[in-house]
């Protein structure tokens, strides 16, 4: 028998086999998640911004995020959702379009990663990513055109794929890419205030 935890390909893949229904509710799939909610929410709300997704995803994305870190910071053990949260629904087309676009590239993560450096996914370590989370769905409200929304939601994935796997060196590479995702939207905004100037 196979005692071994899944691998977050393998829980992503079970989300969708689970659900058969053309419509799929918000609570359902944070339930499923059960103790690995927060990891795969996080890594669930990073994919549609690391992926072509239609205009709005990246703000709906960034409000839910914004939710799941604070909770974070205060240190639930389980995620809540507002009841009007997690009655809203969304199509399984949706879900099977984020999931399978980004189950090669996890797989590929998944062959380094492994439980490693646990303190940095230790309860006391998620106040603190728990605060780097809400930031990055802070950074996804900006309304920056064309790839803004690229740089927070790589990191936002790197931060996910290293709390499901409790692999202390992917969270530390998702900090890394957070650092960086704030200084390359530090450098768009400037561009559009400049850009925005040169029209006054």
């Amino acid at each position: 028998m196979d005692h071994r935890s899944p691998r977050t390909s393998e829980l992503l893949s079970a989300i969708i086999t689970a659900h058969s229904a053309e419509r799929i509710g918000v609570g359902e799939v944070v339930h499923a998640l059960r103790n690995r909610a927060f990891g795969l929410s996080i890594l669930l709300l990073g994919l549609p911004n690391a992926l072509p997704m239609p205009p709005g995803i990246p703000v709906i994305c960034g409000i839910l995020l914004c939710l799941v870190g604070v909770q974070m910071v205060m240190g639930r053990d389980e995620l809540w959702l507002p009841r009007w949260l997690a009655a809203r629904t969304f199509s399984r087309a949706l879900l099977e379009r984020i999931v399978n676009g980004a189950l090669p590239w996890i797989r590929r993560f998944e062959r380094y990663s492994r439980p490693r450096l646990e303190q940095l996914s230790s309860p006391l370590a998620r106040y603190v990513l728990g605060g780097l989370v809400v930031v990055l769905g802070l950074l996804l409200l900006l309304p920056i055109p064309i790839f803004g929304n690229l740089p927070p939601g790589i990191a936002v994935c790197i931060l996910g794929l290293g709390l499901v796997e409790r692999d202390g060196a992917f969270i530390c590479a998702g900090i890394v890419a957070t650092l960086i995702s704030f200084g390359v939207m530090g450098f768009l905004s400037w561009m559009l205030y400049q850009g925005a100037l040169a029209f006054i």
